[in-house]
């Protein structure tokens, strides 16, 4: 890996024209990336730029920085064989895209200032959201001649749903990952901003080349969770789904087998997004239909969710429904040195061993995981230990029959319905609670339906408390047509904008 040459940098600036003197205010003196924001960093200079090619500019995600193209990733040495002029930025790690656009599209100027010609975008993560607001919203696109995005959550991730629901609540309060950055990606709030977004007249002047990815890594590994969260939305690299990472009017290069890590690696889309890096791209249609059902779907899951603090010994209890064929449980807490032991109804126990930290969406907690290949059918005792203070949140994914025959979904009249198949569902047998909480600047309201109102009422209507994201938490118990017990939990997130328009994914 090469370091950054300050000597090389500093004689550039001796020797360059007044005008590129100002631009590279922020990046003489200092050396390797620092992480600050606003500071952006100019490639090793390649001894002839590759002839037609325009510079690239490398925009990180959410909690990275500019390092995240040069530590543990070959993008920098592969670009700089290539003969690729390149520079990194550095953005918030932790704010929204409003800010970061902000400050992308000053930088933007400065950076082509210093080129003296356009440039292109290659972004991983939000860091293509960032790139779009900067574009669209902050008047970059003069900058501009292309956007490549790697994994962009462009209609937002369930997992940023997950990370501001009131079962997160605990853990967030002790690793703070709710922050400006993750409300943002919250699906509902990106279905807000695609639409003040998307409807801009000039949305397809700049051209957007688009990446998505099907793998989550293997079992025990940071993605691995995230990817069994977000199966029932669809293919995803354990933090996007393949569908969020479309744009309509996007050009879609490839979905390929890459988790949300490996997809912003040199070697693992360089070659394929190459023949785009000319201001005389090739030719490319728009993603259409047939490109959205190319994708096998894989089998549906769904969740079980707890949360809470506790201190000593906690004991959840898990309902599995019989034909289950497994199940996995992830427990997320602050602390690496739990002791985690799952009992089931025949008495065989099993214990976690694979521990990993995470460094998305719930940054600094650990996952401590396992699975369970056809369970037995009955009541299963997850028991953990910790002599510390143990923040946590629980995660069972099933794979089962039951899945598809239990789902909420909300009108635009603002009601939640529960659809459920009554041949497979005993009806009268429902029980449950639903929790909407309205969050907007930091502060949390709650409304909460019982028990009593819930088995009564087939609809619940949302009533408009101002401006901002709102979740609807299902906790359902009940029984199938055979008699067996089964329980699950439902996360859903709109938008109402100060009208009360409800924007959804």
């Amino acid at each position: 890996m090469k370091k950054w040459l300050v000597s090389l940098l500093v004689l550039t600036f001796l020797l360059a024209p007044p005008f590129a003197q100002d631009a590279q205010a922020g990046i003489i003196g200092k050396g390797d990336a620092t992480g600050t924001p606003g500071e952006w960093y100019i490639g090793d200079e390649p001894t002839s730029v590759k002839s037609g090619s325009l510079p690239l500019v490398f925009v990180h995600g959410l909690n990275s920085s500019s390092k995240t193209w040069i530590d543990q990733n070959d993008m920098d040495e592969l670009t700089y064989s290539k003969n690729y002029q390149t520079a990194y930025i550095d953005l918030y790690p932790t704010e929204n895209m409003w800010d970061n656009g902000q400050l992308l599209a000053s930088k933007l100027k400065e950076i082509n200032a210093y080129f003296g010609k356009k440039v292109i975008l290659v972004t991983h993560s939000k860091g293509g959201v960032d790139a779009q607001a900067a574009i669209v919203h902050a008047n970059a696109q003069q900058y501009v001649d292309k956007v490549i995005t790697l994994s962009t959550p462009h209609k937002g991730s369930q997992l940023a749903d997950l990370a501001h629901s009131s079962w997160a609540g605990w853990l967030a309060a002790i690793i703070g990952n709710r922050n400006d950055a993750t409300y943002s990606l919250q699906t509902g709030y990106m279905s807000y901003f695609r639409s003040v977004t998307d409807s801009k007249p000039t949305i397809s002047a700049t051209p957007y080349y688009t990446f998505g990815g099907t793998s989550w890594g293997s079992f025990g590994g940071v993605l691995y969770w995230g990817g069994l969260y977000l199966r029932p939305y669809g293919p995803n690299d354990g933090a996007v789904t393949v569908n969020s990472s479309r744009l309509p009017y996007g050009n879609e290069i490839r979905v390929g087998n890459w988790d949300h890590s490996s997809i912003r690696t040199g070697s693992a889309t360089l070659n394929l997004f190459e023949p785009y890096l000319t201001q005389s791209a090739p030719a490319f249609a728009p993603l259409n239909a047939l490109q959205e059902t190319e994708t096998a779907q894989p089998e549906v899951a769904s969740v079980l969710i707890r949360g809470g603090e506790f201190n000593g010994t906690k004991i959840e209890r898990i309902q599995i429904e019989p034909n289950t064929k497994s199940i996995n449980i992830d427990w997320m807490s602050q602390n690496k040195d739990s002791v985690i032991t799952l009992q089931g109804p025949d008495q065989k126990t099993y214990t976690a061993t694979n521990t990993s930290q995470d460094n998305g969406m719930f940054e600094g907690a650990f996952h401590h995981q396992m699975k369970v290949n056809t369970p037995t059918p009955g009541t299963w005792k997850l028991k953990v230990k910790q002599s510390k203070k143990e923040s946590y949140l629980m995660q069972v994914a099933y794979e089962s029959e039951l899945n598809e025959d239990l789902q909420m979904e909300m009108s635009n009249s603002k009601e939640v319905k529960l659809q459920v198949n009554s041949a497979k569902i005993d009806q009268k047998s429902i029980e449950g609670s639903i929790l909407i909480e309205y969050s907007q600047n930091g502060k949390t309201k709650q409304k909460k339906v019982s028990q009593e109102e819930f088995n009564s009422l087939k609809s619940f209507p949302i009533k408009h408390a101002g401006e901002g994201v709102y979740h609807i938490m299902l906790d359902v118990n009940g029984k199938t047509t055979n008699g067996a017990s089964f329980e699950r939990t439902i996360l859903h997130t709109v938008y109402m904008d100060a009208n009360g328009k409800v924007y959804q994914p």
